[in-house]
């Protein structure tokens, strides 16, 4: 079975995304921020004490909820404070845009579809890779995210043991 890989190590050092979607509902939609947001809150947010990144919002769009920080789509003007306030630059600037967008893994009607997966196609610095589930097989830093979706990525807090 494929899988859709996301190398975020090589996603975070692109110039500029590219990378195009066929999401159906809105043709300004690119996927690929929704997924580079939830990767960045989720494995490699180093989940400072006091949340510079939080307290700087001037809305309250983001709260650390269960130890993970969450924006609120709503509530987000795109101001950027948080991406100026992280010590890590973990909230890159352009993971915060006013416009949301959602990847849908390509589910649904275009799941036999010639359109699927219109994102690795034209991805040219090759983050993004549909591979044989068996590839993967002893490669490190991987995390499955459902069916479809692996990332690798490292998670700076399992790299130094730290339980939050």
């Amino acid at each position: 079975m494929k899988k859709l890989l996301l190398d975020y190590e090589i996603c975070n050092r692109c110039p500029a995304c590219v990378v195009r979607c066929s999401y159906d509902f809105h043709p300004a939609n690119n996927g690929i921020f929704s997924l580079r947001e939830e990767i960045a809150l989720t494995l490699t947010c180093r989940r400072c004490e006091n949340n510079p990144c939080v307290q700087a919002c001037p809305n309250q769009a983001l709260q650390r909820l269960e130890g993970r920080i969450r924006r609120s789509l709503v509530m987000c003007v795109s101001c950027k404070s948080c991406s100026l306030a992280c010590p890590f630059g973990t909230i890159l600037p352009d993971l915060v845009p006013y416009l949301a967008s959602r990847c849908d893994l390509c589910q649904g009607p275009r799941l036999e579809e010639k359109r699927r997966f219109v994102c690795v196609e034209s991805c040219p610095y090759g983050a993004l890779r549909l591979v044989e589930e068996k590839t993967l097989e002893g490669m490190k830093n991987l995390y499955p995210v459902n069916e479809t979706l692996v990332v690798k990525a490292i998670n700076w807090l399992d790299l130094y043991g730290v339980k939050k």
